[in-house]
């Protein structure tokens, strides 16, 4: 199954123009986690990202664990809100990508082979919170309108794993994703029409196609010892501001790595920013 890693540059230099593009340790060990236990267990993944992406991994060495590297997105994420839609980078490269396909953060590992069968599978559903998924009432768009029977009762999908099995519907999906965030109003509720346009048209529009779906964990379980998959999420922050566990962190990738992929650690050996304090 060919999955897919993204990583756009947009959101950064729309805060920081002048700024020099970087990811830490503990997101470049997880990058690479990720794409090997996928390439170990599931098939290959690709990288989709822009110029200074590619530039970026070039720079620190780990293009290699991805099976390819392609710098297909736009600067400027063709023109959508980078700020607003800090995510929005996944929806244009999931539209260029064949399905069926995994879409998988780079936050994400799975540790394990899937039998994923021919369903839509998401990482997990998420609660209609109405402070990060309010009524549609509150959302100011230009020109574009809601298709009917949508329900909006449906809970929405968490995406940080996404398994599309049919390429007519992710074309359907990414296709009103993206008229949805080129519609919005500028302003400072990001967090909403973000998870609106990714995690919750998602659902809606697959029940309204009569599309079934599954989910990997079980939201009510969902901080519960597994083995399965691991997913930093909130962690990452965590991580930034406790720098002995960013250290642990590392310590705990670098000796999966090498039990793991032993082939690899040559290459990753010879990767600085791994070894910066």
């Amino acid at each position: 199954m060919n999955a897919l890693h993204i990583f756009s540059s947009a959101p950064f230099f729309a805060k920081e123009p002048e700024g020099k593009l970087s990811i830490d340790k503990t997101e470049a060990y997880c990058t690479v986690l990720s794409a090997l236990t996928w390439r170990k267990h599931n098939g290959d993944i690709y990288m989709y990202t822009d110029p200074e992406g590619e530039r970026l991994f070039e720079k620190i060495g780990i293009t290699d664990v991805w099976n390819g590297v392609r710098a297909i997105l736009s600067p400027d994420l063709d023109g959508i809100d980078p700020i607003m839609f800090w995510a929005g980078a996944k929806l244009l490269a999931l539209k260029n990508f064949p399905a069926p396909c995994v879409m998988l953060d780079t936050d994400f590992i799975v540790w394990e082979k899937l039998d994923l069968g021919d369903r839509l599978t998401a990482a997990h559903e998420e609660e209609l919170n109405p402070d990060i998924y309010p009524d549609i009432s509150r959302f100011v768009l230009n020109g574009y309108s809601f298709p009917e029977g949508l329900d909006f009762t449906v809970k929405p999908l968490n995406t940080a794993f996404l398994y599309l099995p049919d390429e007519d519907f992710k074309l359907y999906y990414t296709s009103q994703a993206e008229m949805f965030m080129r519609s919005a109003q500028r302003c400072d509720d990001y967090l909403t029409y973000m998870v609106f346009a990714e995690q919750r048209l998602l659902p809606m529009l697959a029940k309204k196609c009569g599309i079934e779906y599954n989910v990997l964990l079980d939201n009510n379980t969902l901080f519960f010892p597994q083995q399965k998959f691991t997913h930093l999420w909130g962690a990452k922050q965590a991580m930034r501001d406790d720098k002995r566990q960013a250290e642990r962190f590392c310590e705990k990738c670098r000796s999966r790595i090498r039990s793991d992929f032993p082939d690899m650690l040559k290459l990753i050996d010879s990767i600085e920013l791994f070894y910066q304090k």
